[in-house]
């Protein structure tokens, strides 16, 4: 029975399975997204996730321990870099998985797993939305009618004095015409 036993162990020996995971981190990190299955996926997230967290602290200790498991120098610039600038602010959650079906050889899930704050056409539509306002059941609709009723009363006004100003113009100009 496998009582709490979270790890997936993909078919493979330790040292094959970390020297994938390790490989495949540090291309999710280098080209920010990647195409691979859904049970890799799912264990590269656990893997990729912690290290990271370490690249939003930039100092000597951290640097280590992340080469200590991506081995690439280029990877660990790249994570201290350009990634760190964009996940500062995010609490977690930097990837994201896009189920994409089933593989034609042997049917397996795949999935393209991509790093979040690097999707350009996600991160537009999120802006997007964000322009909607909420609605609430209690009543705020009834606020929103009375805020534009006081509104549109206002903005009559204004025109009603720019008719009257121009009605008694265009009778002076026909009293000098029935004069002429």
């Amino acid at each position: 029975m496998r009582h709490g036993k979270k790890n997936n162990h993909l078919g493979r020996t330790a040292p094959h399975r970390a020297a994938m995971l390790s490989n495949m981190a540090t291309s999710l990190i280098l080209h920010k997204r990647i195409e691979t299955t859904l049970a890799k996926a799912k264990e590269l997230r656990k893997y990729a996730e912690p290290l990271i967290t370490k690249g939003k602290t930039d100092d000597t200790n951290n640097r280590r321990v992340v080469f200590s498991y991506l081995q690439s120098k280029e990877a660990v610039k790249e994570l201290f870099g350009v990634v760190a600038e964009k996940v500062a602010n995010r609490p977690g959650g930097y990837t994201r998985i896009i189920k994409l079906g089933n593989r034609l050889g042997d049917n397996a899930e795949m999935c393209l797993m991509e790093l979040v704050d690097f999707n350009e056409t996600m991160l537009a539509a999120t802006e997007e939305k964000a322009v909607k306002t909420r609605r609430s059941r209690r009543g705020g609709a009834k606020k929103e009618e009375t805020a534009v009723e006081a509104v549109a009363p206002a903005t009559e006004a204004p025109s009603a004095e720019v008719v009257e100003d121009e009605t008694p113009a265009t009778e002076t100009s026909e009293e000098e015409k029935t004069a002429e």
